[in-house]
């Protein structure tokens, strides 16, 4: 079975400078990732492939040998062939058979050191570095999120530079987020070397003001107008909710400006419960700037008839 070519796999050709390696890789790594294709096997297994093509290819010393003898060794090790028993075809005239490198050379078997590698004890390659993988840095990055998005969550897809790059990524929102809330999103940061795993985007949030709604902790509040008739002898009226579009409220008779009235359970989710807050409707008397002969006189007579004095009391 052909050896896969790892520069098809991240799409690159083979004089791709190391940034379009990079670059490539985080946009695979962005659509194969796990928490991108859930339950999906084969996304799965290309998000392995893409791993283990940039692990290679991201390595100098690694991409040449790469390119060299063009397959690669279990664990990223790119060489034809192997420690351990594998076999390499090796001889001048077709003379020589198969040779069992491992047992040839005593066992374990550093193809770095053997081919011009240099110094490094065990468990290290050709520079002295460690093989053991190392993980990518997580990165960090502020955005904005729609009001809406935030109380209900949803898909929202983010964009921003990195790198110089613009990027776009779809991202899942959880309900209930807010001001100063992360996000984190596992294996979207800087990628790893030698085989380690890629860091993680924190995504910090700025949320967005909404024109109807305002927040207060789980609790939502929106302001309703009413006339000067309509807070006195009461009224039943529409509000917007956040999830459930409008419903009818009752406002009771004399309900002053500045009352607030009560929807249970039409506020914001906790995010480690799901329950919901509250909904606060802040009521505001809204009178008109002018009036007419006949409306004043209603009005002075409407003031005889039921005398109050709003201040009595307060100093």
């Amino acid at each position: 079975m052909p050896e896969t070519n790892l520069y098809q796999v991240l799409g690159v050709a083979k004089t791709a400078t190391q940034d379009e390696i990079k670059k490539a890789y985080r946009k695979l790594t962005r659509k194969y990732h796990p928490d991108v294709n859930p339950d999906n096997p084969s996304a799965e297994a290309k998000f392995k492939e893409v791993q283990n093509a940039f692990d290679t290819l991201s390595e100098p010393e690694k991409r040449k040998q790469y390119d060299t003898f063009g397959r690669t060794m279990p664990g990223g090790s790119p060489f034809p062939g192997g420690a351990g028993g594998q076999q390499f075809n090796w001889g001048q005239g077709g003379q020589a058979g198969p040779i069992d490198l491992g047992s040839l050379f005593g066992g374990q078997v550093d193809f770095a050191d053997l081919f011009g590698g240099g110094g490094g004890g065990p468990g290290q390659g050709a520079s002295g570095r460690s093989r053991r993988g190392r993980a990518g840095q997580d990165v960090q990055l502020e955005v904005d999120i729609p009001f809406r998005i935030a109380v209900e969550g949803g898909q929202y897809e983010l964009q921003f530079e990195r790198g110089g790059q613009h990027e776009r990524l779809m991202v899942k929102i959880p309900a209930g987020v807010d001001t100063g809330s992360v996000v984190r999103l596992g294996g979207q940061g800087e990628p790893g070397t030698s085989g380690g795993p890629p860091g993680d985007l924190l995504v910090k949030m700025n949320v967005a003001p909404d024109p109807v709604f305002r927040r207060d902790g789980q609790n939502l509040l929106v302001d309703l107008p009413l006339t000067i008739s309509e807070a006195v002898l009461g009224t039943k009226v529409e509000v917007p909710t956040i999830h459930e579009g409008l419903v009818t409220l009752t406002v009771p008779p004399g309900t002053s400006s500045g009352a607030k009235l009560r929807l249970r359970g039409k506020g914001v989710p906790d995010r480690q419960t799901g329950n919901r807050g509250d909904q606060h409707v802040v009521i505001k008397i809204v009178v008109p700037k002018k009036i007419d002969e006949a409306a004043e006189k209603a009005l002075q007579q409407f003031d005889s008839l039921t005398p109050l004095n709003p201040r009595k009391g307060l100093w």
